[in-house]
């Protein structure tokens, strides 16, 4: 059995360390170079950085932060944010990043994607998807829709059908960013993660919601995610990710010490 993942989250905004809640009201918070630094020491088996405003604000993300927090970790290190072309993906790439994180712009151009997986492959083309609940609808089968930019935009895509068709077109790990769970730590949405989950044959990753080592235990176990993402739990100390693994070892979920 592989072991399950824990990935620190830094959301960027105007290179500092931010968070928000169901993607509003985002304060920033810290220094998020500092960050990587201290959560790279304390057992995060991944980093991802999100410049959170790049693709709303069309513009380039920003690449100088990218390489200073890749200089401060030393495993695997992802990206997303304002990247709109192959060369944008080549600069983060060259900036010290191993994996490419694609989320609005996959929507408005779903051929990078593939272009993505073939320059670098599957294994660093990443999905980075941010889902709101919805009624169920004929359009919205799944009771979940695509959003892009930042939260700000619906796009009327059926969560489940885009992510099929982007593992489909080379994504080789999906991210599954719940807008309503996101900064409450009242716990992921497993009902959203289990979908998923059962649906695609690449890796999920949960994101938005942990307050507590038992959240993310019931979204590795009930949800059947792959791995867990985890900001606000440990950016306001309230655990350490040493403590959360620490955690998860205990109640038997096989994770990296």
């Amino acid at each position: 059995m592989l072991s399950k993942r824990l990935i620190a989250c830094l959301d960027i905004r105007n290179g500092n360390l931010a968070k928000s809640i169901k993607f509003v009201n985002t304060k920033e918070i810290g220094d998020a170079v500092e960050a990587a630094g201290r959560y790279y020491a304390d057992g995060a088996d991944e980093l991802v950085f999100y410049d959170i405003n790049a693709s709303f604000e069309n513009r380039d993300i920003l690449i100088d932060t990218v390489n200073k927090v890749a200089n401060q970790v030393f495993i695997p290190f992802s990206v997303g944010g304002g990247l709109r072309t192959l060369d944008d993906c080549i600069g983060v790439i060259l900036a010290g990043a191993e994996k490419i994180h694609l989320n609005s712009n996959a929507v408005k151009n779903p051929t990078l994607i593939s272009e993505v997986a073939r320059r670098f492959g599957v294994q660093c083309m990443i999905l980075s998807t941010d889902v709101l609940r919805m009624e169920k609808s004929a359009r919205i089968k799944s009771g979940f829709e695509i959003v892009i930019n930042g939260g700000r935009t619906r796009t009327g895509l059926d969560a489940l059908e885009w992510i099929k068709k982007g593992v489909d077109l080379g994504a080789g790990e999906v991210v599954l960013n719940a807008i309503d769970a996101d900064g409450t730590l009242n716990g992921y949405d497993i009902e959203l993660t289990r979908l998923i989950a059962d649906s695609i044959n690449v890796p999920v990753v949960a994101s938005g919601g942990a307050g507590s080592p038992e959240h993310i235990k019931e979204v590795l176990t009930d949800g059947g995610a792959d791995a867990a993402l985890v900001s606000s739990i440990i950016h306001y100390k309230n655990y350490t990710l040493g403590e959360i693994k620490d955690y998860l070892n205990k109640a038997g979920v096989k994770v990296r010490l």
